[in-house]
C-alpha cells in the first residue's frame, strides 16, 4: 500500500517516477482501511529534499501511510518558499489535540549551539513531551537524536575536533532486535555532524539500549527499552548525492572540509558508492511494521 500525500506536493511526482507507490488523498478516502498516521517534524533547511527522502522510505511498505508535515512556529525557514510551508505544513498548535501512530523528528544544522540557544528549543521540548503522550513510537535523527537524549535523559553532546563526514561501517550489537531484522552483521550508514553524544552515558543508562555502532563513527542506532523512542545518530535516509552536495556547499562557502570518507569511488566526485541504500530501507520498514503497526491501537485515540 502507498503513502498518502497531496498530489501537488513536489515529492509526489518524484516518487511516482521512482515507482514508489504514492496515492492522492482523494483516492485514499475511497478505501475502507485504517491508515497509519505518521507525523514528520522537519527541522532541516532543505525541507523539500528531506520530505522526499523520508517519504521514499515510508513508501516501502504494504501499509497505507498518511503523512502530516509539521513546522516550528517559533522559527521560519529562509530556504524554502513560505507558500510551500503554508500549503503543506502544520504547526504544533494545529496538531496538538491529535494522536499519531509514529513520528519522525529530523536533524537540524544547529549542533554547534547550546540547546537553549536554538530559537525553537522550547517548542521542540513541547513536541517531544507531546510525542511521549500521543505517539506510539518516534524516530529522532542526528541532532534530533541528540536533542532527545538531552531532553529525556539529560545526556549531553560534545564538539568533535573534526567533522564526522562520510559513510561508516557499523556492527549490530543485538542479535534479534526487530529493527535490525534482515540486515547483515555489518552495514553502512552516512554521518554528517560536528558533535557527539556522551556515549558512555548512553551505554550505562538502564532505559537505553545501543543497537549498532562503528569503530570510526561510534553509536549509530539506539533505542529506549520500552521501544517507543529510536535514536538514529546518522543519516540512513540520505540520497545518493546528499553528502556530495554538502561537500560542494561547504567548499563554496570557503569552509575547511575534507571529502566524505568511504563515499567517492577512486576519489572521483562524479562516482558515488551508495552502500547504505538497503540499510535505510530496512530500518524504516522494520520500524514502521514492528514498532508502529504491530503495536499501535486500531482506535488511535486509545
Amino acid at each position: 500500500m502507498p503513502i498518502v500525500i497531496p498530489k501537488d506536493i513536489p515529492a509526489f511526482d518524484i516518487l511516482t517516477q521512482e515507482n514508489i507507490f504514492v496515492m492522492s488523498q482523494t483516492r485514499a478516502e475511497r478505501q475502507d482501511i485504517r491508515p497509519i498516521e505518521i507525523a514528520i517534524v522537519n527541522l532541516m533547511p532543505t525541507k523539500e529534499v528531506t520530505e522526499t527522502q523520508l517519504m521514499r522510505l515510508l513508501g516501502n511498505t504494504p501499509l497505507q501511510v498518511n503523512i502530516t508535515l509539521i513546522k516550528t512556529a517559533s522559527y521560519k525557514s529562509s530556504n524554502v518558499s513560505q507558500k510551500h510551508m503554508d500549503k503543506f505544513y502544520k504547526t504544533y498548535n494545529e496538531i496538538k489535540n491529535r494522536d499519531f501512530d509514529g513520528m519522525i523528528i529530523t536533524g537540524a544544522p544547529v549542533e554547534n549551539l547550546d540547546y537553549e540557544e536554538v530559537k525553537y528549543w522550547d517548542e521542540l521540548c513541547e513536541i517531544m513531551e507531546f510525542a511521549d503522550k500521543h505517539v506510539t513510537s518516534t524516530i529522532y535523527i542526528c541532532w534530533g537524536a541528540q536533542a532527545a537524549m538531552k531532553y529525556y535523559y539529560g545526556i549531553e553532546k560534545f564538539p568533535l575536533e573534526e567533522k564526522l563526514f562520510g559513510v561508516f561501517k557499523n556492527r549490530a550489537l543485538v542479535n534479534y532486535d526487530l529493527l535490525l531484522k534482515g540486515m547483515n552483521d555489518r552495514f553502512s550508514i552516512p554521518h554528517s555532524r560536528h558533535t557527539v553524544i556522551d556515549e558512555g552515558a548512553v551505554y550505562r543508562h538502564e532505559k537505553l539500549q545501543v543497537l549498532a555502532a562503528g569503530d570510526e563513527c561510534g553509536i549509530s542506532i539506539a533505542k529506549s527499552t520500552d521501544n517507543r523512542k529510536f535514536f538514529f545518530f546518522g543519516h540512513s535516509e540520505y540520497d545518493r548525492d546528499t553528502l556530495k552536495n554538502e561537500y560542494l556547499r561547504d567548499l563554496a562557502k570557503g569552509l575547511k572540509i575534507k571529502k566524505p570518507v568511504n563515499y567517492f569511488i577512486d576519489d572521483d566526485i562524479e562516482k558515488i558508492n551508495m552502500s547504505w541504500n538497503s540499510t535505510g530501507n530496512l530500518l524504516f520498514y522494520n520500524w514502521l511494521n514492528y514498532y508502529v503497526y504491530q503495536v499501535t491501537p486500531y482506535e488511535i485515540n486509545k
